[in-house]
């Protein structure tokens, strides 16, 4: 099972690698939320999102002859983004297995990074069996997105670092796709102080973890149609599944004009730009779900002008 010293481990490797991201506070959000709120800013994380974390410490522990033949992934564009700037910092390359519709800014910041891609239809398509293809194929070493310990581990030293500047929480909230970030930082928060409530935030029609939290097993919805494309996980990971369901104390939805709310009032009140699935978190947080002090992660800010502006427009 992943541990608080995983996470530790995990935040030793990214010292001077990783950004230590801002912790933003702001009396008008602590008024409209009804809580003292402490934003743990992941937009500001290389590649503008909580992803590079995970995807480093996972690539950092390759073998120099793995590291040689190079790397795979399969992701909507955080997590493809994070794996081909952590191959290129090892001077290694990257193959990356993206949904045709990803956001064109996604996609070419993702091969800006050196990475090739590889696409395919979300909707038809399995991205796992595709990734796993590849990977067997070419001699890649596959990173996934969230279905390992040590991108677990790597995406938790953002809660790790939120507690340890900012001093413990009533609850800690993180948004959910995968599950990844919310397992890394549940166990990391968990670790620090048992007393933390540790809440999911999903798009109400990408809601397969609370369901699966309910079943007591994992459950399958169809793919999310969702403006949070890093959140239109179908399934949760079995990996993660089995951290969350140990640790995480509830999950609450929000809708995609909750999302949209959330990111104009970021942008226009705290002069942050998010991308969708990193405010649904704040989302949450503004319609006054929560007391006490209150951590949040902000997961990431990964959205072009044009998309940002057809958003709020």
């Amino acid at each position: 099972m992943l541990s608080l010293d995983d996470v530790q481990d995990a935040a030793a490797r990214l010292k001077g690698i990783a950004h230590r991201t801002p912790v933003v506070r702001s009396r008008t959000l602590d008024g409209r939320a009804g809580a003292e709120v402490f934003l743990k800013c992941e937009n500001f994380q290389r590649i503008g999102a909580f992803k590079f974390r995970g995807a480093y410490n996972a690539v950092s522990r390759l073998a120099p002859e793995q590291l040689a033949r190079g790397v795979a992934a399969y992701s909507s564009g955080n997590h493809a983004q994070a794996v081909a700037l952590s191959a290129r910092e090892f001077r290694s390359t990257a193959v990356i297995v993206m949904p045709e519709d990803t956001p064109q800014s996604k996609v070419d910041a993702t091969r800006g990074y050196g990475a090739e891609i590889v696409t395919y239809d979300r909707y038809t398509g399995d991205r796992v069996a595709i990734g796993n293809a590849l990977a067997q194929e070419r001699g890649l070493a596959l990173i996934p997105p969230y279905e390992h310990p040590h991108v677990m581990a790597g995406q938790g030293t953002a809660a790790l670092e939120l507690i340890e500047e900012s001093g413990s929480f009533d609850t800690l909230v993180v948004p959910i796709g995968g599950g990844g970030l919310i397992a890394g930082s549940a166990t990391a928060a968990k670790g620090l102080d048992r007393r933390i409530r540790v809440v999911g935030v999903e798009p109400e029609f990408g809601n397969d973890t609370k369901l699966s939290l309910a079943a007591g097993h994992r459950v399958s919805v169809p793919v999310p149609r969702t403006i949070a494309d890093g959140q239109a996980a179908d399934t949760p990971g079995e990996l993660t599944f089995a951290v969350n369901q140990r640790l995480v104390d509830d999950i609450v939805l929000v809708t995609d004009d909750e999302i949209r709310a959330a990111m104009r009032f970021a942008f226009e009140r705290l002069k942050i730009v998010l991308e969708p699935s990193g405010a649904s978190s704040l989302a949450a947080v503004l319609r006054g779900d929560f007391t006490g002090r209150v951590g949040v992660i902000l997961s990431g800010g990964n959205v072009s002008p044009e998309r940002f502006a057809e958003l709020l427009g």
